[in-house]
């Protein structure tokens, strides 16, 4: 693809990301039409009902989905380059797991305070990637291989913590509260949450675009990147320690939001037909269109919000289906 191609691409694609966002605005069971959003955002003047209901409910929620799917997009797409995987995903060295260890922690043990949560989910799913550096350095073995398979280590002991928690949690409360924050959701979001998370956020983001020569080098072969002058136990940790800010700091918030980093890495290739930084940058954009349209039909299309990682699900496996069709007849 030419770069006035790619930058037209790119063009178009923000653009449908703002309409998206507007109309997604007014979606829910407080309806805004587009006029009361296009006055409200002119600071027209407006009923204080429909304006407390657009910066409190409306605007908190489209900008976290704007920040998970550019941070979902973005970190799939690194870690499918570095560990050289197409199936790779923050799952895969235990990142999700060790927040969903976190989040249940604090439902049990903290009585469902919802900050306390989103600390104790952030927490843990950096000391569970810390873990996974300290499993390879005392193994010796800096290899993809021996990440993942560490990260497989670490999230199965997770996961039977999580039992633990379960089967001792208050069934009506504690367990109902486990669950639905493992399914992902965006009703809690506040803007008081946004400003905390954000600096966090955008200091991963920020260091992957820093390092982008050094990720696609990583996709090299190891021999070839030492070759190229590229020192790849620290920039591998890195690299790593900023993809985990993103995803824990967005999921801290969120609960689990499951094949966005996934699915929007494959649909940026597939649509680019290329593996530059610039697929990575692609697929942030189209994550956030995947999260944002997926947040207003969550708000939508039943008399109660739908959990979000339901709706991303029906839109994942389909497209890894695809993809994985089209993989078989050896067309990408």
């Amino acid at each position: 693809m030419k770069k006035s191609q790619l930058n037209l691409l790119f063009t178009l694609t923000i653009v449908l990301l703002i309409l998206v966002s507007i109309i997604s605005l007014g979606i829910g069971k407080f309806s805004l039409s587009l006029p009361d959003v296009w006055t409200i955002i002119t600071g027209g003047e407006i009923s204080a009902i429909k304006r407390n209901v657009f910066f409190t409910l409306r605007l908190p929620r489209i900008l976290m989905a704007l920040i998970a799917g550019l941070g979902f997009g973005m970190s799939g797409s690194v870690y499918q380059i570095i560990f050289k995987n197409p199936l790779a995903s923050p799952e895969i060295i235990g990142v999700a797991s060790g927040a969903n260890l976190g989040a249940a922690m604090a439902i049990v043990l903290g009585g469902y305070n919802v900050l306390l949560t989103a600390a104790s989910s952030f927490s843990m799913s950096l000391l569970v990637v810390l873990l996974v550096l300290f499993l390879v350095k005392i193994t010796g073995n800096v290899a993809t291989s021996t990440y993942i398979l560490s990260g497989i280590v670490l999230k199965s002991i997770s996961e039977s913590i999580i039992m633990i928690f379960k089967f001792f949690a208050d069934p009506e409360q504690e367990l109902a509260a486990i669950e639905f924050w493992s399914m992902g959701s965006f009703g809690f979001v506040t803007l008081q949450k946004l400003f905390v998370i954000l600096p966090v956020f955008l200091i991963g983001y920020t260091g992957l675009i820093l390092l982008r020569r050094q990720i696609m080098l990583l996709g090299l072969n190891e021999d070839e990147g030492r070759t190229l002058g590229l020192r790849l136990k620290p920039v591998r940790f890195m690299i790593l320690l900023f993809s985990t800010l993103i995803v824990a700091t967005t999921i801290s918030v969120t609960g689990l939001v499951l094949f966005i980093s996934l699915v929007a890495p494959h649909i940026a290739r597939f649509t680019l037909r290329r593996t530059g930084f610039s697929t990575c940058l692609y697929a942030s954009l189209i994550g956030a269109l995947i999260l944002i349209a997926a947040d207003g039909f969550a708000r939508s299309i039943y008399s109660t919000e739908i959990p979000i990682s339901i709706l991303t699900t029906f839109v994942g496996v389909p497209v890894l289906i695809y993809f994985m069709c089209k993989r078989k007849r050896g067309r990408i």
